[in-house]
């Protein structure tokens, strides 16, 4: 067996969406809180949030209702069926993390552990790894990404205003070596803790 997280800073915590009795999402009743130096605008179901990190946009499904308010964002679902229920939690979840997205941005942190594991910035292009393979990995950012490197090149800071851009990309990296569970080398989530299993002891 194997626990592990994300290491993604300032997001959500991944939860299954708790309802209410009446059914309705505790997460999508709450408001979306709109900081200081956000700009966000809404056209009909696309939501446009500008920030110090940058500007994104998504368009939500037609069940949920967007609503501004005074430096708030309300989102309501617009029927009460099980969909909708869903929708509405997910939605609210997905506003919020637009807007904490352009406000300050998401990190996740990799941790390479492994005799000549290393990575290397390929300009501001992407990141080349040497993970063990007879030839390096070349990795090229989604936009938005960038990546802080320590001397080493074995802690890797990889930063967006995109949540799930920046995740998927640190998943894609550590994929071509998850963590084994004998040495635990490999591609690690910083703070990730591996179940090791003992190897093969000798006669």
């Amino acid at each position: 067996a194997m626990a592990a997280t994300t290491g993604v800073t300032r997001s959500l915590n991944s939860r299954r969406l708790v309802t209410t009795r009446a059914g309705e999402s505790r997460i999508g009743k709450q408001p979306v809180m709109i900081p200081q130096g956000v700009d966000v605008k809404l056209n009909g179901q696309t939501l446009t949030a500008k920030g110090p990190k940058g500007e994104l946009s998504r368009t939500f499904h037609e069940l949920v209702e967007l609503e501004m308010g005074d430096n708030v964002l309300n989102v309501k679902k617009r029927a009460e069926t099980r969909q909708a229920k869903e929708l509405h939690g997910l939605s609210r979840a997905l506003a919020n993390n637009l807007v904490v997205g352009v406000h300050e941005g998401f990190d996740v942190n990799l941790q390479l552990i492994g005799v000549g594991y290393r990575a290397k910035m390929n300009g501001s292009k992407g990141l080349t790894l040497s993970l063990g393979f007879s030839h390096d990995v070349e990795m090229e950012f989604p936009e938005g990404v960038t990546a802080e490197l320590d001397k080493q090149g074995v802690n890797i800071k990889l930063s967006s205003a995109n949540k799930e851009t920046v995740t998927q990309f640190a998943a894609d990296i550590r994929k071509y070596r998850p963590p084994e569970p004998y040495k635990g080398k490999g591609v690690h989530y910083l703070g990730e803790q591996i179940l090791r299993k003992e190897g093969k002891k000798g006669k």
